[in-house]
């Protein structure tokens, strides 16, 4: 089926909401918290009351068609366009407005209607990482034992983003290692339990304003109903369940590579035409300036995360399997923005090195989103197993 490139108008007040957060909130204090790492950017707690309220009002259109033909254009596409914008603003700042973590993209993908509706209003987490593995998710050693009605976890997790300011924290944990990853949950985790414990905060190359926690769990006790989806372990199935968060959360990341990749082509589009170098798409590439024609290169590669982008959020939309197209966006964004902004740097000569402009930041800042929710090894994996038909077990 045909995918329709044109907005669905109901999302129009989605962009331009988070356009105007972007262009008013973000901007005017990005390089503030660049330099203020780990200060908690206080001028964001008025727009996640606002994002909250607008979240609210849209749940009845998340779930609507938007064309004669069935299609639906939801809470995925709706997530990526408001990524793409605010990342465009900034990055870390994105990833640090109240009620909007990466745990609740976890929630959403993944609890039975009873737990979407009990948490609803939280800021959560999400905890994979551990200090014994990076993106080999099924490699999970923290533990959750079932103890009565609770479950009892125990482990210590890395790189949490937001782990020192979100009220909630859903960690993947085994029920039983011998299994292997079929046993592998996840769970919500109120950060005020007893045994919950944020160890320390990172020093980080980009993304500043965001705070990444090592976060400890020892003996923390949850109800047995804050599992979610089910806590049957079925081997057959792997832990297909909880992979299905990064289906969701991966076109999430693309979009905010794509957001940041288009601030740093404006700024060099900008830098371009003001020393005389004007960009004319009616002119063959050859014929034109080489940091024309480099910018012509990186503003295709970006077009093309873009279109990637919206393929993977509108098949999660509308039911369709797309973890390698997850995958293509992911690693396509994840490359592109940071060849884009060290590009950027490069042409943009000692303007784009200094502090005097935001290039450099985004520079730093870009990395990142080649690394977090898989790198780019990774989705090249996922996405050879997928095209190639073989398992995890056959292809390494």
């Amino acid at each position: 089926m045909a995918i329709n490139l044109e907005l669905p108008e109901k999302l129009n007040s989605t962009v331009e909401r988070a356009r105007m957060a972007a262009e008013h909130i973000f901007r005017p204090i990005t390089r503030k918290y660049d330099k203020a790492e780990h200060e908690y950017p206080v001028e964001l707690d008025e727009l996640g009351k606002l994002a909250k309220k607008a979240r609210s009002g849209d749940k009845d259109a998340d779930g609507g068609t938007a064309s004669d033909e069935g299609t639906v254009n939801g809470a995925n596409l709706r997530s990526v366009l408001n990524a793409r914008e605010l990342s465009w603003g900034d990055v870390g700042l994105m990833l640090s407005i109240p009620h909007q973590g990466l745990g609740n993209a976890a929630i959403a993908a993944v609890a039975n209607d009873e737990q979407l509706e009990r948490f609803a209003d939280v800021w959560a987490a999400m905890a994979i990482t551990e200090p014994s593995f990076g993106s080999d998710s099924a490699a999970v050693s923290t533990t959750a034992v079932r103890d009565g009605d609770d479950y009892v976890i125990n482990g210590e997790k890395i790189f949490v983003t937001a782990g020192s300011r979100a009220d909630h924290v859903v960690v993947w944990a085994t029920l039983d290692k011998s299994v292997g990853r079929a046993a592998i949950k996840s769970f919500v985790v109120p950060m005020k339990t007893d045994g919950v414990t944020v160890a320390r905060l990172e020093h980080k190359l980009g993304i500043k304003s965001s705070d990444t926690a090592v976060v400890r769990f020892e003996d923390v006790r949850v109800p047995a109903d804050n599992l979610l989806g089910t806590p049957e372990i079925e081997v057959k199935k792997g832990f297909g369940g909880v992979m299905q968060t990064f289906d969701n959360t991966r076109p999430v990341v693309a979009a905010m590579a794509v957001g940041l990749g288009r601030a740093a082509l404006e700024e060099l589009r900008r830098m371009l035409e003001e020393a005389g170098h004007e960009v004319d798409y009616d002119r063959p590439v050859a014929a034109q300036h080489a940091a024309v024609a480099e910018y012509i290169r990186l503003e295709s590669d970006w077009e093309a995360s873009w279109m990637l982008t919206l393929r993977a959020a509108w098949m999660a939309d509308n039911k369709e399997p797309n973890s390698a197209e997850a995958s293509m966006s992911k690693a396509k964004a994840g490359r592109t923005v940071t060849d884009l902004t060290n590009k950027a740097v490069e042409i943009g000569s000692a303007a784009a090195y200094s502090e005097t402009e935001l290039l450099e930041k985004w520079a730093r800042d870009s990395k990142i989103l080649d690394i977090f929710e898989g790198t780019q090894q990774i989705q090249q994996l996922i996405i050879a197993r997928r095209v190639l038909g073989k398992s995890s077990a056959d292809l390494k």
